[in-house]
């Protein structure tokens, strides 16, 4: 008898997801991940994916000057990578704050639970992204 063990594809399709910007947006592009991640069969954890990305849209969404940004989900060289478009220029900053802080703590989650984050100018404003490394036991 011969099994046949599920495959994944090698490569997922990218998935562009605009969103308003406004604060429903957050819960849309946590839930968006969500779904990706399911359907995709994504061996990341879908909590923290969440997490991270509410932190990456709430950033976007405060400083846009414009209706939309834009998430952007990709899978490549075994990991899963969210960005975050939006027109601002500046650049994200890290900052220390107080762990009873109410604001202030969303890079600093975001650089400790994810594999690597980053973030790059795009001909509109910037873009920030974190990658979850795929764990083949979730």
């Amino acid at each position: 008898m011969e099994t046949m063990a599920p495959i994944r594809p090698a490569l997922l399709r990218p998935r562009r997801i605009s969103l308003p910007s406004r604060p429903a947006a957050v819960a849309e592009a946590r839930s968006q991940v969500k779904a990706y991640i399911y359907a995709w069969d994504v061996p990341v954890d879908p909590p923290v994916a969440a997490l991270l990305t509410s932190e990456l849209v709430t950033n976007a969404i405060r400083y846009e000057t414009s209706e939309s940004v834009t998430m952007v989900l990709t899978c490549p060289w075994g990991q899963l990578r969210v960005e975050v478009h939006d027109t601002s220029s500046s650049m994200p900053v890290p900052i220390e704050a107080a762990a009873d802080a109410e604001a202030g703590r969303g890079l600093m989650l975001v650089t400790c639970l994810s594999s690597d984050w980053g973030w790059y100018r795009t001909s509109a404003g910037k873009a920030v992204y974190f990658t979850l490394e795929f764990h083949p036991d979730l």
